[in-house]
Parts: structure tokens; sequence; C-alpha cells
């Protein structure tokens, strides 16, 4: 894993870990990424509870709660998915933290509303809720994923260190 990924992940890993808290990943199109970027790091079994690789709709919906609603009326690739796929994977696996992903990574399946490279983040705790929308980073697929991984983690670092940082 490329240096850069692999710190975050570590501080991330090693301020849970110190904290007694937990992380869980809900992921469609960095595939798992996020989740292999936590583990690699060692020790990261004390908070790393697990992964949901939910690339259909019915799986957004059955495990993470995802409401059908929010899927038809904001669209797969929204704020309000990844949120309710963050707050999700935090219920479903009773974890204190949570970071989700949607797009569309390419090289196909972009519309004119939503080309490819757009891609929702959102990053999770009991108390705070971060989002981003990377736009048209169509440099392919591989960077595409690559990038979203990487924000993912600056913005669950983020949420990190707000909870850590509460009085």
């Amino acid at each position: 894993m490329e240096e850069e990924l692999y710190k975050i992940a570590q501080f991330i890993v090693l301020t849970l870990s110190d904290k007694g808290w937990s992380v869980a990943t809900a992921e469609s199109c960095t595939g798992g990424g996020i989740a292999a970027a936590l583990t690699a790091v060692p020790g990261s079994s004390a908070c790393v509870k697990g992964g949901i690789v939910a690339y259909m709709e019915e799986v957004k919906v059955k495990l993470l709660g995802v409401s059908p609603q929010t899927l038809s009326t904001e669209g797969v690739v929204s704020e309000h998915t990844v949120i309710e796929m963050a707050k999700g994977a935090m219920k479903t696996m009773g974890t204190d933290f949570a970071v989700a992903t949607s797009g569309v990574a390419g090289p196909s399946g972009g519309t004119a509303d939503i080309p490819v490279g757009t891609i929702w983040v959102a990053a999770v705790s009991h108390t705070e809720t971060y989002t981003h929308c990377i736009r048209h980073f169509n440099k392919g697929r591989d960077r595409n994923t690559r990038n979203a991984i990487l924000i993912s983690l600056e913005m669950l670092q983020k949420v990190v260190e707000k909870e850590e940082n509460q009085p």
C-alpha cells in the first residue's frame, strides 16, 4: 500500500484502538479498498469490525438500511445515500464510526447529471456527519477509486479527531 494511505490508516487505527473505539465501512465504488487500507495496519483487529461492499441497491437496503425512498428520489450516487449507508453500517456492526462511498468510478456508467468520476463520501460518528462529493475526477477507474479511498480516509480521520477532542 502506498505510504500516504498507510499513514492516515495507521493514525485512525492507533487512535481508535487507544480509545477503545471501533469502525465499519460501507463501500460501493471503492469495492472494499477502505477496509483493505485500514486492515493493512497491524493491530487493526482491535478496532475494525468489518465492511460491507454494497454494490447493488438491494444490498444497500437489506444490509445497510438505506431507504428505498432515498434511492428513488435522491439516487444511488447522492449525499443522502452515503449518509444512510454509513449510519446503517454503524448500526449493523455496532461501531462508533463508519465511512461510506457511492459513485461512478468508470470507465462507463456515467450520465449527464452524474458523470464518470462523481463519487459521494460520508464519514460519521454518533455526533458528527461529514460528507464530500468528488466531482468529475475522471482520471480512469484505478485513479478514481484510489482518490475516493484517500478522501474517505482523510474524512474519517477528521471525524475521529473531532471526537477525540471533545471535552
